[in-house]
Parts: C-alpha cells; structure tokens; sequence
C-alpha cells in the first residue's frame, strides 16, 4: 500500500506575479498543535499514526494538515542536517547594512549566494541577519569578502563565527 500524501500548495498564476496572500490566520486548537508537535518531531509520520496520537480518524488527520498547508501554518517538510558531517564545517551569522529600501533587491542575491541558510531583515544596529554554511573558512572568506561585499546595496557587514550549534527543534 502506497502512503497517503499530503496536498502541497502550488501557485498556477504567471511567474512575474506575485501569489496572492494567504487566508487570514485561523486560530489552532489543541489538537492542531499536537499535529505540528508530531510533525516538527517526525516529518514522515504516517497519516495513520498522527491520527492514533490525537485520537482522530485518518481523514479528519490528513483534512487537518492539508488545512495548516494551505493555511501557510506548515511551510514544508524536510531534514534537519548536520552541517558538519554534510562538509560543510564552518558556519556563520553574518550581519549587514544595507541602502534604505533596497531589502527585496538584496533579499534576492542573497538567496542566490551558495550555502545561505536562512536570512531576516531584522531591526537595530543592522539590517540583516544572514546565516551561512560553507566547507572551510576560506570558502567563508571569499563569500563574505567577493560576494557580499560586491553587492552594491551592502554598506557593511560583520561576521559571526559559529563555534557551536543546538538545535532546539522536538528530537526524532
């Protein structure tokens, strides 16, 4: 027997237009945080066995998560890695000052840039917080000094050398 798979949201629209917004958030109740809990702790949970855990049937389970997919509450399902054993050992939160209004100019070479992880325009001293995984420093060097520092809307950056890392995400 095949498993059951989960709709995922797709936009059919044309490329150089926006997806319209999501639907207004709907509050959650408990039994839709126990289905998130489950799924941050197992991403591969059968329908069957998420369903057993918050004691309902395997179709109000696989309604549930499609509704908290298409809701945007559930972005995706993937792997949590670990960074050093894939060869990626040197990590970095790298923080920059850009021109005033340029964040979605620079939001789209960042994600361009090998080993971006995760990226925030943030508030305070600087305006982005990027984090980077990269082989070795050197490879963290010359992101930060030819890429980075390339782009004509970064004014400065500072670089944060990761030495340890702890994922606070629910354990398989």
């Amino acid at each position: 027997m095949a498993p059951e798979r989960m709709a995922e949201p797709e936009y059919e629209g044309p490329v150089d237009e926006p997806a319209p917004p999501p639907p207004p958030p709907r509050p959650l109740d408990a039994i839709d945080r126990d289905i998130l809990h489950m799924l941050q702790t197992d991403g591969r949970a059968s329908i069957r066995s998420v369903a057993d855990h918050v004691h309902v049937s395997r179709a109000n389970a696989y309604a549930r998560i499609n509704r908290l997919i298409e809701d945007g509450v559930i972005r995706g399902f993937g792997a949590r890695v670990n960074h050093e054993r894939a060869g990626q050992g040197a990590s970095a939160y790298i923080t920059l000052k850009i021109v005033q209004n340029s964040w979605r100019t620079v939001r789209e070479q960042l994600k361009a840039l090998p080993g971006a992880a995760h990226m925030a325009l943030v508030s305070g001293d600087f305006d982005v917080l990027l984090l980077v995984h990269t082989p070795d420093n050197r490879t963290l060097r010359e992101l930060v000094l030819t890429r980075l520092q390339s782009i004509p809307e970064v004014l400065s950056t500072r670089t944060l050398l990761v030495f340890e890392e702890t994922d606070l995400e629910p354990e398989a």
